[in-house]
């Protein structure tokens, strides 16, 4: 099992993820890897075996209004190989996850093209990478305009304006609302790719109740048998707010109870540690976590496992990084 975090490195004093400057100051893909190679440095050096890029790493690459930046995958072609040699040599699994904006399956015709365009553009990095199979692009759903069933037809006419190398990359995640494990399965097998299932996401809205390890085996199912499933793990938030709003003169204070869905900035080790042992038993799977706290949480999460006695691999071998499909 390897664990990863994802985009933000926080230890160390930090690193960025990308170029994040603004289009006008022109930034660049090449600044972007440079960036890539220190977090991935920094992730073998503390036995990280798994990362999540940032979507934006190639700048502005999908932007409708700003097409000289959609070149950037062909022209750092030679860097998007050695940096992707790099993480298969340091045996780090790497991902993307398109945000809320990127929905294939929207009503609006021009959503659903700069969705495709976006899928693109993840797809021609990682494949200019010479990344495996494991390098996936995970996405939501989307909308449910009209229903559920509707909804999923619409996300199987997007998912045919695909190339099919962005099909090749793209895989399912349940979601906290609307399309719980059952919905994604079924769109599994309409359009052939894997499922990740999103543990969290599961508790918030699971309308069949299914048991955590039959949710999870379900899931990794989906996956071919060569690729190592993977997941997304997170802790709901717990801790209360404090919102303040000046009236007047005055600051009126109110408390703010968290919502099940939200993230906490750490990974409860306990939780994690039956997770392991009693969810995961026995199944090969990599996990995502999803907190606040970043690389810090998953440090602080696998010092307080080992504490407890639960031993977690941290990264893949590069012998085994090697041997890795590309």
């Amino acid at each position: 099992m390897r664990l990863g975090f994802a985009v933000k490195v926080l230890g160390d004093g930090g690193r960025p993820s990308h170029d994040a400057r603004r289009w006008q100051s022109g930034p660049s893909l090449g600044v972007s890897l440079d960036c890539l190679e220190a977090v991935l440095r920094y992730a073998a050096e503390h036995e990280i075996g798994m990362y999540r890029m940032a979507t934006a790493l190639a700048p502005y690459a999908s932007h409708p209004d700003l097409p000289q930046f959609r070149d950037q995958p062909a022209r750092f072609a030679q860097r998007l190989g050695e940096v992707g040699a790099l993480a298969r040599q340091l045996g780090v699994r790497l991902s993307t996850h398109p945000g809320q904006y990127t929905v294939l399956n929207s009503e609006d015709e021009r959503v659903r093209r700069l969705a495709v365009e976006e899928l693109q553009v993840q797809a021609e990095l990682l494949d200019a990478m010479g990344l495996g199979p494991e390098a996936v692009v995970v996405l939501h759903v989307g909308g449910a305009a009209g229903g559920v069933a509707a909804a999923l037809d619409r996300f199987c006419a997007g998912f045919e304006q695909l190339s099919e190398a962005a099909r090749a990359r793209l895989v399912i995640e349940n979601d906290d609302r609307t399309f719980g494990l059952r919905d994604v399965l079924a769109l599994s097998a309409r359009v052939g790719r894997p499922v990740v299932w999103d543990v969290l996401h599961h508790h918030c809205h699971d309308p069949d109740r299914i048991p955590d390890r039959e949710a999870l085996a379900l899931a990794c199912a989906t996956w071919p048998a060569d690729v190592a499933p993977k997941m997304h793990y997170s802790t709901p938030k717990t801790a209360i707010e404090e919102q303040r709003k000046k009236v007047g003169r005055r600051v009126e204070r109110r408390l703010v109870l968290p919502q099940l869905r939200a993230h906490a900035d750490m990974i409860d080790p306990i939780g994690f540690e039956h997770f392991v042992r009693e969810t995961a038993a026995g199944i090969d799977v990599d996990v995502m976590l999803e907190a606040k706290g970043k690389d810090l949480a998953l440090l602080t999460l696998r010092d307080q496992l080992a504490a407890r006695g639960v031993a977690l691999s941290g990264t893949s071998s590069p012998s085994a990084a090697a041997a890795a499909p590309s």
